[in-house]
């Protein structure tokens, strides 16, 4: 298998030896949609960063898309939506995708084309001339997928593009998900919601506390008794990976309410 990301060994110590990441590897296959699960504050984010370069890492060996980590040129194929996204509320969907197509160095004439095709696949062609204040918190996310397609990226890397979206929204997603795999893109998926991740994912990994637990798919994951079994609550009991039973069962109130949606 082709790896899009490849990396050993990552860690992160912010001041007062705080350790975000011990020493994380993880591959993802070109052409996989790929989950990284865990509880909020496992990692998950800090380990996006650190492959965006947003953040640096006390520690990291590896590469993206077959270029060293950081890499401008790799850097450039990749397409990005963070978590915590705040596109400008006086702006309509159409200028906002107008707008990061030129800052990813994409031609007027086709930033304009691309911008109204996204725009028709994550179905806010009707929306396209609105203001983002007016939209829901779905449609800001549809916008989020579609700004992270303006630069016709091979790798996306979405971290919680579904969280806070209702049952309908989340279906949308996911369907705008298995598109983009099937136009041979590999897609890479943050999210504490199992429910989420096990319907898209070929393959998903779990982190737990800056550490990495488990990579696989959900039925290696679960194939024997010393794998993980998934409940409907979303927590995650192994015999040999107690750390990873606790904190995930430590989880957040929120999480196991969108689970079970």
């Amino acid at each position: 298998m082709e790896a899009v990301i490849d990396v050993k060994g990552v860690e992160k110590m912010y001041r007062r030896k705080v350790h975000a990441l011990r020493g994380v590897d993880l591959q993802v296959g070109a052409g996989e949609i790929f989950g990284l699960l865990g509880p909020n504050g496992a990692g998950k984010s800090t380990l996006v960063k650190v492959l965006l370069t947003v953040i640096s890492p006390t520690k990291c060996t590896g590469t993206m898309l077959g270029s060293k980590i950081g890499t401008k040129s790799a850097l450039a194929q990749v397409g990005y939506l963070p978590e915590h996204h705040n596109f400008p509320q006086y702006l309509t969907s159409r200028q906002v995708l107008r707008h990061f197509g030129a800052m990813a160095g994409v031609e007027r004439k086709a930033r304009n084309k691309r911008a109204d095709e996204l725009l028709e696949i994550v179905n806010m062609s009707e929306w396209a001339t609105h203001k983002l204040g007016s939209y829901s918190k779905g449609m800001r996310q549809r916008v989020g997928i579609a700004q992270a397609l303006m630069n016709d990226p091979k790798l996306v890397i979405l971290d919680e593009p579904t969280d806070g979206v209702d049952p309908i929204g989340r279906r949308d997603i996911r369907e705008i998900l298995l598109r983009l795999r099937d136009e041979g893109r590999t897609v890479f998926l943050n999210s504490h919601l199992l429910s989420e991740l096990e319907m898209v994912c070929d393959r998903v990994a779990i982190m737990v506390h800056g550490l990495m637990r488990q990579q696989g798919t959900i039925d290696e994951l679960t194939a024997d008794r010393s794998g993980f079994v998934i409940t409907a609550a979303t927590q995650m009991k192994s015999e040999s990976l107690d750390a990873a039973k606790n904190a995930v069962r430590g989880s957040s109130a929120r999480s196991k309410t969108h689970a079970r949606s």
